[in-house]
């Protein structure tokens, strides 16, 4: 199995916890919405599950040390689980200077600006008063809490990551704007809507 095919098998196994979360959460976010006069249309609720199953995929991705990934990958393959072979927590290295590990490659541009493209996407589609600050703002957040975190399970904190992963924030912000622009209509049937009497 490709290494494209591990982290979309890793991104799977954190997505469908994540969908399992958004269902059982559904009831009480209708009953909520509803008390503040408010209704969600399906085709939200289908935008924010996939939402959910994405940020439950990235936790996996992101949020785990390397090994986990390819132990995903071994159990398909009918190996043992490597739990005990590795440490989860251990220090990992740092890279503070801007552009010195950047490497123009697929993987580098999917993992490090077009895997955030969602996470500045779907919050402008989904919530309303989203801005492009507001969408940089988050983004940094998001990425810097993945960063100082990856630094405690062997993986790396690097400032470049930080600064491409917030500009593919920044782009999926970009392209909801150009949607909306586009087919106003269709990025309003995502907004919720007051209740009808």
């Amino acid at each position: 199995m490709g290494r494209t095919a591990a982290y979309l098998l890793a991104i799977a196994w954190g997505a469908v916890p994540a969908l399992a979360a958004f269902l059982c959460l559904l009831p009480w976010r209708k009953r909520r919405l509803g008390g503040s006069g408010y209704a969600s249309p399906l085709r939200r609720e289908g935008a924010m599950a996939l939402f959910w199953m994405f940020c439950g995929g990235m936790a996996v991705l992101t949020l785990t040390p390397r090994w986990v990934v390819w132990s995903l990958v071994d159990l398909l393959h009918g190996y043992r689980w490597n739990v005990g072979d590795y440490p989860f927590f251990s220090l990992g290295s740092a890279n503070w200077r801007l552009f010195q590990t950047i490497q123009f490659s697929p993987y580098f541009l999917a993992g490090n600006i077009v895997m955030f493209v969602p996470f500045g996407f779907f919050p402008a589609l989904l919530w309303r008063g989203c801005t492009w600050k507001r969408a940089l703002g988050t983004g940094l957040a998001v990425t810097g809490c993945i960063e100082c975190w990856q630094l405690c399970v062997g993986r790396a904190f690097d400032i470049d990551d930080l600064f491409f992963n917030a500009l593919g924030v920044l782009g999926g912000f970009w392209l909801w704007a150009l949607v909306k622009r586009r087919a106003p209509d269709f990025t309003g049937a995502f907004q919720v809507r007051p209740c009808k009497e």
